[in-house]
């Protein structure tokens, strides 16, 4: 009888996203969606990676035909003054902007020496 009921019963509808705290950053990674769950794929766009970090705010979209397979899609946006149209790239302490010019945020390094060794060097060669 019970097996006979059992698909008349109301199903808990879950979202097929939610909004979650990464709690293990990495690739796979630990998210709080009401309860921990760990293992999540992380996807982005094709030719990009990033890693979520523990506190991050994501989204998390639940796939299959029961949502048993959540992954992550991406961050929830700062947002700290982009234009329409611009991109900022970030990461650790340094960051690329991408509007009406190209701002570089943190050191810059050109096949491993500091852009100011690079300089250095070239004034160097100059001045000979």
């Amino acid at each position: 009888m019970w097996t006979s009921e059992r698909d008349r019963r109301p199903r808990a509808e879950e979202p097929a996203a939610e909004l979650g705290t990464v709690t293990l950053g990495g690739d796979p990674a630990g998210v709080s969606l009401g309860g921990e769950r760990r293992w999540l794929n992380v996807y982005g766009p094709g030719g990009y990676s990033w890693r979520p970090t523990a506190g991050d705010k994501v989204l998390v979209l639940k796939a299959g035909a029961e949502g048993e397979i959540p992954c992550i899609l991406g961050t929830a946006q700062a947002g700290d003054g982009l234009k329409p149209g611009e991109v900022r790239l970030s990461g650790g302490e340094s960051s690329i902007r991408l509007g009406q010019r190209l701002e570089l945020g943190g050191e810059l390094y050109l096949n491993g020496s500091s852009l100011y060794d690079v300089i250095r060097d070239i004034v160097s060669e100059l001045l000979k």
